[in-house]
């Protein structure tokens, strides 16, 4: 996308000359300072307007939830083929996926979710006329099942049942005493920050209404969120892995915030009466695992709504698309990076008829130079003339100062949407090339970013070539001269970016090297 922006013959650059042509010279930094100015103030005004006036202090009950110890309760394992986790009481932790290896090349340790101290996972009921089970609760197992019966003669069955990444907690209150009981059913996730991913989603994530949203940590650092909802899930999202949990209830009050050093996320549906000598089910599920399409498609069953989960951003018309295509590639390849070279080349190969005209309406452009000059200097106090004239020049030319900017219209959501794709790719994950070992990450040995930087420099110089110094108000030289420095301002941008996207831009360009050298040389041929 860059080469139509850096090019001084490219449609923009004639067209923002011919608009510049007759105009009074001005200052080159006065209208960047000025928007600079307004963008600066208008960002302040919106943060302290929207910012809350004080971090609210955490009150003894908060400190109560994150603090209550369960390490006196037995521990026991729940295991399916994709996940290991210990279950105290209520509670349950150390979530294991067992397809997901922890670190590149160390088989095994896997990738744990609610791993740290105190992080936890907590399904319970809150009672009202009798007692419930709390953390410290001692459970009887029977028959792979725990039981538990209060002072009141209330007994407490519960139920775990593991299906992939779904964990499913069912509840069953037997009411033998002769009065009506209330129980409101709540889920709670306690655990710490994780650290932001640059472009994707994460935080705190709910499904209100039927409707996805996402609070990021540092606002639930600063402010706690409530909302009110029918159904719907709440939970937590990392780049990767998410920890839902779905209360099988209707008229929930679900809120985020933080306490001390932790994140709380908690729903707790409407409270159900079990009247006397009569039972009551309530029903958890939770899902535990990686933020791919396919497994949260097949969780939505389940977990209504779960799928939209996944952050692809603006362009997700794009993203899923590509992503899509990036997998299928993988498959026949079997390398993540090797898939990525050719979802290049094919992308480039679909543009390739728009870049071609593209690149000839910039030669015409170029050709036509000193006939508008001379157009312009002829008319330059006729303005409508002028403008009559250099219309008949373009049809003339058969081509128009905006032919050139198509091309780069169409990269710009291309890009961001892949850009989304890689990020949010858990495959992409510890996925190996070459020298790399995590296309997911930053290159170590900066290769990628700095052949990068030399590509996008020989790309540029085979489409400029050499300038003449211009004229201190000639706008399109002007941009030209600051272009040049887009190499290495991509290259420091890039060297800390995921190395696939890298990889991406830098086989675009080599693409795009090999695609000038091409219409190059047929146009000199004719």
């Amino acid at each position: 996308m860059v080469k139509f922006l850096d090019n001084n013959n490219s449609g923009f650059a004639a067209w923002n000359a011919n608009r510049n042509a007759t105009a009074k010279p001005k200052s080159k930094f006065g209208g960047f300072l000025w928007w600079f100015i307004l963008f600066i103030g208008s960002w302040w005004l919106i943060g302290m307007w929207t910012s809350p006036k004080s971090v609210p202090a955490p009150t003894d009950a908060d400190i109560a939830i994150i603090s209550a110890p369960a390490t006196d309760t037995p521990a026991r394992e729940i295991l399916s083929d994709k996940i290991v986790a210990n279950v105290r009481g209520l509670r349950i932790s150390n979530v294991a996926l067992t397809d997901f290896a922890a670190t590149s090349g160390v088989e095994s340790e896997r990738v744990k979710l609610l791993g740290a101290e105190n992080d936890f996972l907590e399904i319970g009921l809150n009672a009202t006329g009798t007692t419930a089970p709390d953390v410290n609760t001692v459970w009887q197992d029977s028959a792979g099942k725990m039981t538990w019966t209060n002072s009141d003669g209330v007994v407490f069955t519960r139920d775990i049942t593991v299906d992939g990444y779904l964990v499913t907690i069912t509840d069953t209150v037997q009411n033998k005493t002769t009065r009506d009981i209330s129980f409101a059913p709540y889920a709670r996730i306690v655990r710490g920050p994780a650290p932001s991913s640059a472009g994707v989603a994460t935080g705190a994530v709910t499904n209100t209404n039927s409707r996805v949203r996402y609070v990021d940590w540092g606002k639930m650092a600063k402010k706690s969120y409530v909302y009110s909802t029918t159904n719907g899930f709440i939970g937590f999202a990392d780049q990767y892995w998410q920890t839902i949990a779905n209360i099988k209830s209707p008229d929930q009050t679900m809120r985020v915030k933080s306490i001390a050093d932790k994140y709380v996320a908690d729903s707790t549906a409407a409270p159900v009466i079990v009247k006397p000598n009569d039972t009551g089910v309530f029903t958890t599920t939770v899902f535990a695992g990686p933020r791919e399409q396919r497994v949260l498609d097949t969780a939505e069953t389940t977990i209504p709504g779960i799928g939209e989960t996944l952050d692809y951003g603006w362009f997700w018309f794009f993203a899923r698309p590509l992503l899509w295509a990036l997998n299928i590639l993988n498959s026949f390849v079997m390398n993540y990076g090797v898939a990525i070279i050719l979802l290049t080349i094919l992308l480039r190969l679909l543009m390739w008829p728009l870049t071609r005209k593209s690149y000839v309406s910039s030669i015409k452009m170029q050709q036509m130079q000193p006939e508008l000059k001379r157009i312009q200097k002829l008319y330059a106090n006729d303005k409508v003339r002028l403008q009559m004239e250099m219309m008949n020049l373009y049809r003339t030319h058969k081509t128009s100062p905006m032919s050139g900017c198509l091309p780069m219209l169409i990269q710009i959501p291309i890009f961001f949407a892949l850009y989304k794709a890689l990020l949010v790719s858990v495959n992409m994950r510890n996925a190996h090339f070459l020298w790399i070992n995590d296309l997911a990450a930053m290159d170590p040995y900066f290769i990628l970013p700095i052949l990068m930087g030399l590509t996008m420099w020989l790309q540029q110089y085979l489409q400029t070539g050499r300038t003449k110094a211009a004229d201190a108000n000639d706008v399109a030289a002007q941009t030209g001269r600051m272009m040049k420095w887009l190499p290495i301002i991509f290259t420091i941008m890039f060297a800390w970016m995921p190395a696939g996207l890298v990889l991406y831009w830098t086989i675009s360009n080599i693409f795009g090297i090999v695609q000038t050298y091409i219409i190059k040389r047929r146009l000199n041929g004719k």
